[in-house]
């Protein structure tokens, strides 16, 4: 039998372990939150004048273009059998227009094997801080379209 002293200190470690561990699963859960600000783009912008110029440029189509941070997500379409094999780069002319705010060209490249008829519709993002120049702002022109997009950074 135990003793009311003996009771009292169980109770009591009892209590401690139970703080401890709701302390603990606090911590997780607010570690684990999808409020995370970090976000990763799939591929990084690539500013290269020799690349832009050597890039394979089979037909593409840009359905879409948005910012959400430093990433550029871009929604476009090819014709293709799956579009696994594709490979999708985003580069940049080392060229910067003067105006305000300044442009810059750029290029969605793709090197696209495949000989299917199907159009295929994929999205990627791309880590857009490389084209960043002095001021806030600058012009995304895409190269062979009519498509353009203002990145605004800090």
């Amino acid at each position: 039998m135990l003793s009311p002293g003996h009771f009292l200190q169980t109770l009591e470690t009892m209590r401690l372990a139970f703080s401890l561990l709701t302390l603990i699963f606090l911590f997780a859960l607010i570690s684990c939150s999808d409020d995370d600000p970090t976000f990763s783009c799939d591929d990084q912008a690539v500013i290269s004048d020799s690349e832009l110029d050597t890039a394979p440029r089979d037909a593409v189509t840009i359905q879409s273009l948005e910012i959400d941070g430093n990433c550029l997500k871009i929604r476009f379409s090819a014709s293709g059998c799956d579009g696994d094999s594709w490979q999708v780069r985003l580069l940049g002319s080392e060229l910067v227009m003067e105006s305000f705010p300044p442009q810059r060209g750029m290029l969605l490249s793709l090197d696209n094997d495949e000989l299917c008829e199907a159009v295929i519709t994929r999205e990627m993002t791309f880590d857009i801080t490389s084209t960043e120049v002095d001021g806030p702002s600058i012009w995304l022109n895409f190269i062979d379209t009519d498509q353009r997009i203002l990145y605004e950074y800090e």
